[in-house]
């Protein structure tokens, strides 16, 4: 037995080695081991276990390790080893003792092979995720009957799950995420009894779950989120006891939920959130006493929130955000101790707001979009006011539209008076900017209403921190975005004046621009350049579209967002912090050329490079440095930060609201955890797509730059954050140097 695992070896394995025939194991993990695996190891004829993983060894897999009749375990977990799957497999087939054959983290190519079913029937564990394979999955691979452990993911796979694959009935842990494959899952899926872990995520799968997985007694994760799955949720899928994540998410289902969930005896995260769902809220949820995470935001449910739901008492984050809720808030979740993350914002809530618990130190953002709500000041909301009389509710049902009436009549006569007699002076223009806020014509009200339809929901674009955005196009033809403010906060009242304030001065091609503006005593919006091709957090998340975003594309987008910010910190004549700067926030217009967006709590600096403002008004949750979150100290230090954050996300792929982060666990630390050496496991698998091993080799070499600029500029401390001014300058370096080495190795290639 030979086992040196992070002994800090470096060079190659000397061939020498092959010399050792007694070798039973093989161990050399987590070294700096470089160069290409020794063809003398197939001479190694005992040798029952090799274990290289987590070194820097390259090129191909030496076929003579088919030679060695008893090897049982293969850990190559982490290299830069590459080529064709098809060559590597065929290869082992001769080993009829193996078991363990662990590949992921590497560079292997091409499509698993049908022959993958001649690999030893002994085989228990597979897993090649974090590769670069492609094509179709064998229906032989089911010829593996003792296969328990089956991990396929973050790699290029399509076509569809083979219906043999229900014929793998040891199968105990499938994970197929993060491909590209397509059509429905299998109807007979439900066969493998003895899965406890499926993974179907970020796939193209459609059509249904099927009624089979009601029968998949041992299962206790099921995710399927992000596919284009569609039809009603099987009752049956509330009815396996064993299950404790449910992950639906970022899908098409409709209908309504079952009314009896009761059967999750032991959930404790159920996400079901972006669908078309509908009905009210199951009471029956008040039934799971173990649950720990419900997200349901982001549907159509309707009704109150149910009472039954006072029972969860450890519940740690709920999430019933953007549906059509009426009704008050309860108040028993003030009494939730474990309550640590609340968001009920874009429903029809009314009533008084809960003072106590998770209430006492509330943002805005959990419960904007409830225009009935009352009983927060600091937050904006009116205090709450006892009941008129009924008596004198009914004088005012009937006064109230007399005054309207009679208020109305009387402002337009004045109206038409005063413009008869400016007419005669000759005073009057086409149109006249009666506010000092914007150098732009006043568009009138009933333009924008006629432009959006009567600011239909099919108009809508989306909601924003103070308000919602519609599509509408003017008189003139022009296409526009139409912001309009929630006028019942008096915040958003102040952010139109921001947003007004910053457009009006700053003149960049990567901002935003004002078009026009409406602006009376109840009612304000802000009419901007339209974004046909959306925002960056749609790209990176929502949309199928991997082609526009490579590795220069996703380079070049976050280079637009540093020259916008490096002009608004640095070039401006009044630095300018943004104070919100997200993936939503950052638009494209026809041309894809990238724009910075949503001004809405920027603030003016008027002093030095390392000033502070000090104001309770957060940005968003995941991209607020932590002297801003907790301290409400915002500075251009923090707009790296949450700049920082976004290129981690662009360049990963992941949220810094995953459910996977959490209080132990962040974005950044689980990005500094595997830098610089296993950033492949990291990386956003899209970016590698249909590369060659020559252009991976480059693409790695690149984002190893990339994270150490994210990484710097999300640093906790402010001092350690870079200024936007050497981003920018960074960036182009990395940029320049990409193009060069790109073009360079295509001209080679030729």
């Amino acid at each position: 037995m030979l086992d040196l695992p992070s002994c800090n070896l470096k060079g190659e394995i000397p061939p020498e080695i092959g010399l050792l025939h007694q070798l039973s194991h093989l161990g050399l993990a987590s070294n700096q081991l470089a160069g290409s695996i020794p063809a003398s190891l197939g001479n190694l004829s005992k040798l029952y276990s090799l274990d290289l993983k987590r070194n820097l060894l390259s090129g191909l897999v030496p076929a003579a390790l088919g030679n060695i009749p008893t090897l049982t375990r293969l850990v190559l977990i982490g290299n830069n080893l590459e080529g064709n799957l098809d060559y590597f497999l065929s290869s082992l087939s001769n080993c009829r003792q193996l078991q363990y054959l662990v590949i992921w983290g590497n560079f292997f190519t091409g499509a698993i092979p049908d022959h993958v079913g001649n690999l030893s029937t002994r085989l228990i564990l597979f897993d090649a995720a974090n590769n670069k394979i492609t094509g179709r999955l064998p229906s032989t691979m089911s010829n593996l009957t003792n296969l328990q452990w089956l991990d396929l993911s973050t790699n290029l796979l399509t076509d569809e799950i083979p219906e043999s694959f229900t014929m793998m009935e040891n199968l105990v842990y499938l994970d197929l995420a993060r491909n590209n494959i397509l059509g429905p899952i299998p109807t007979q899926l439900g066969k493998l009894g003895t899965i406890q872990r499926l993974f179907l995520q970020r796939n193209r799968l459609i059509g249904s779950i099927p009624i089979s997985f009601g029968n998949l007694s041992s299962i206790e994760t099921i995710n399927l989120s992000n596919n284009q799955l569609n039809s009603t949720i099987p009752a049956s899928l509330f009815h396996l006891d064993k299950l404790i994540q449910l992950n639906l998410s970022y899908n098409s289902f409709v209908g309504a939920l079952p009314a009896d969930v009761t059967g999750l005896t032991q959930i404790y995260l159920i996400d079901i959130s972006s669908n078309f769902l509908i009905g009210s809220i199951p009471e029956s949820f008040g039934k799971l006493v173990m649950l720990i995470y419900l997200n349901l935001s982001h549907n159509s449910f309707e009704g109150s929130i149910p009472h039954k739901l006072g029972t969860l008492s450890s519940l740690a984050s709920l999430d019933i955000s953007s549906n059509n809720l009426s009704g008050t808030i309860p108040m028993f979740f003030a009494n939730f101790t474990e309550l640590t993350t609340l968001n009920l914002s874009f429903n029809r809530l009314e009533g008084q707001i809960p003072k106590n618990g998770i209430f006492s130190n509330i943002t805005l953002q959990s419960l904007i979009g409830n225009a009935g709500l009352c009983g927060a000041p600091r937050l904006g909301f009116l205090p709450c006011h006892e009941k008129s009389h009924s008596t004198n509710k009914h004088l005012l049902k009937f006064l109230l539209p007399v005054a309207m009436v009679a208020f109305g009549t009387i402002a337009i006569c004045i109206y038409i008076w005063i413009k008869n007699k400016l007419m005669k002076k000759g005073e009057v223009n086409a149109s006249v900017d009666t506010t000092e806020a914007i150098g732009h014509q006043i568009v009138s009200y009933h333009e924008l209403i006629r432009s959006t339809n009567n600011f239909s929901d099919d108009n809508m674009l989306g909601s924003g921190s103070f308000g919602k955005v519609f599509k509408g196009q003017l008189s003139s033809g022009s296409e526009v975005a139409i912001k309009v403010i929630h006028m019942h906060l008096e915040k958003a009242k102040r952010s139109f004046d921001a947003e007004c304030r910053v457009l009006r001065m700053a003149r960049h091609r990567n901002l935003i621009k004002i078009i026009n503006t409406c602006s009376n005593l109840e009612f304000r919006a802000l009419v901007l350049q339209y974004m046909p091709n959306g925002n960056l957090e749609t790209l990176l998340h929502r949309s199928h579209d991997i082609v526009q975003l490579g590795f220069l594309e996703r380079l070049g987008i976050m280079l637009d967002v540093s020259m916008a910010m490096e002009y608004l910190h640095h070039e401006h004549h009044e630095v300018i912090l943004h104070r919100d700067l997200k993936p939503s926030n950052v638009l494209f217009d026809e041309d894809m050329t990238t724009h910075v967006a949503d001004f809405g709590i920027a603030k003016l600096l008027l002093v030095d490079e390392n000033s502070v403002v000090c104001e309770s008004m957060p940005g968003t949750i995941g991209y607020m440095a932590l002297e801003y979150g907790s301290l409400g100290k915002a500075s251009r230090k923090s707009d790296v930060f949450s700049y920082g954050v976004m290129l981690l996300e662009v360049f990963t792929g992941r949220r810094p609201t995953d459910t996977m982060f959490n209080g132990e666990l962040s974005l950044r630390q689980w990005v500094q955890q595997a830098y610089p050496a296993e950033l492949v496991q990291v990386v956003d698998g899209q970016l590698l797509q249909g590369s060659s091993p020559s252009t991976c080799s480059i693409h790695y070499d690149f984002l190893v730059q990339v994270f150490e600029l994210g990484l710097l500029c999300s640093s906790d401390l402010p001092r350690e954050r870079m200024a936007f001014k050497d981003v920018v300058v960074q960036l182009m370096k990395i940029k320049a140097e990409y193009v060069k080495r790109i073009t360079m190795t295509s001209t080679m290639a030729q």
